[in-house]
């Protein structure tokens, strides 16, 4: 019978646990380099888990083939649904929370002296220098599946044929993430330690208070300082900050194909024309067109095979311990 990759039930809104702490996911075992410019590795992670900031020499494309994950930066946090992908430039410190128990897939690449960038020309590195929330195309997620996932030291590295395939393997997949619509859904987060830390319990769980003076009460200063900060830091009203917040998560629960009265639901709405509503204003598309744009190409992974590669092999390779 054919393996497939976990998959388990949401958990219900709740106060957030305490997230427990992991240094990083031993990178240095899939260093990319000029003989081998992209490596990948799939790594399951369970709910509450933190890998604490960390960076490296590469650039990271980061991709949750199921379940999700938020990126967080010092000025901004991505929150990773299985229908898009975050790209990190190099040396960006990054750290990344587990918002629902989740198979992440992470592509390294290469970049070489003076170089950003999935092989884009010079003229065109400006966006890659910094992080970009980017579409998964099926084929994307597709052709990263059927990467060579081993670590270094787990056998020889690809040779031959397999080294032919794996270089074709990681054009395409550079194509691909140069042709990836970029998404403006990341939510910028700010560097006061005050509204940084009320930012990040919003994020943990947005439907716990619907007005600034709730999380104020929790926060321990007054709204009216809060309100203060959110201009002097973000630019913005805590309700338009909020609305980023919710609309991320909306869309972490729509790659469940979660109806719109259950997201409406799950993010404290009292009724689904108010969420709705809500959208409306927001992106200027009722949930379920907004919805469908954004995850019309990503289909379930889930009992997927793909012949010696992709899934099973990653699938083997996590049952056998060999991704760390």
């Amino acid at each position: 019978m054919p393996h497939s990759i976990r998959k388990t039930p949401p958990r219900p809104a709740s106060r957030p646990s305490s997230h427990r702490a992991v240094g990083p996911l031993t990178p240095h075992l899939y260093a990319p380099s000029a003989t081998r410019p992209m490596r990948a590795k799939l790594q399951h992670l369970t709910t509450d888990t933190r890998v604490v900031p960390h960076h490296h020499p590469w650039a990271q494309v980061a991709i949750s083939a199921t379940g999700v994950v938020r990126l967080t930066m010092s000025d901004g946090t991505y929150i990773v649904p299985p229908s898009r992908a975050v790209w990190i430039p190099p040396g960006l410190d990054h750290a990344v929370t587990v918002v629902e128990d989740a198979d992440l897939l992470t592509l390294y690449l290469h970049q070489p002296r003076g170089r950003c960038g999935p092989g884009v020309p010079r003229s065109e590195q400006a966006p890659w220098q910094q992080c970009r929330v980017l579409e998964v195309s099926s084929l994307l997620r597709a052709l990263a599946l059927e990467m060579d996932m081993r670590p270094d030291g787990n056998g020889d590295p690809p040779a031959g044929a397999a080294r032919v395939r794996e270089q074709r393997l990681s054009a395409l997949i550079a194509d691909e993430l140069r042709r990836a619509p970029p998404v403006r859904l990341g939510v910028d987060l700010p560097a006061e330690k005050r509204l940084r830390a009320l930012c990040e319990a919003v994020l943990d769980d947005p439907a716990r208070h619907s007005t600034l003076a709730g999380w104020a009460r929790e926060s321990g200063a007054s709204a009216r300082t809060l309100t203060r900060l959110f201009r002097s830091e973000l630019g913005t009203s805590f309700g338009q900050w909020r609305q980023q917040v919710l609309l991320a998560r909306a869309l972490s629960l729509a790659a469940r194909r979660e109806p719109v009265g259950r997201i409406a639901s799950a993010l404290g709405y009292a009724s689904a024309s108010a969420f709705t509503a809500m959208v409306r204003r927001s992106v200027g598309q009722p949930p379920r067109r907004f919805f469908l744009a954004r995850h019309a190409d990503a289909t379930p992974l889930v009992g997927t095979t793909t012949g010696s590669g992709g899934i099973e092999r990653a699938r083997k390779l996590l049952l056998q311990g060999h991704a760390p």
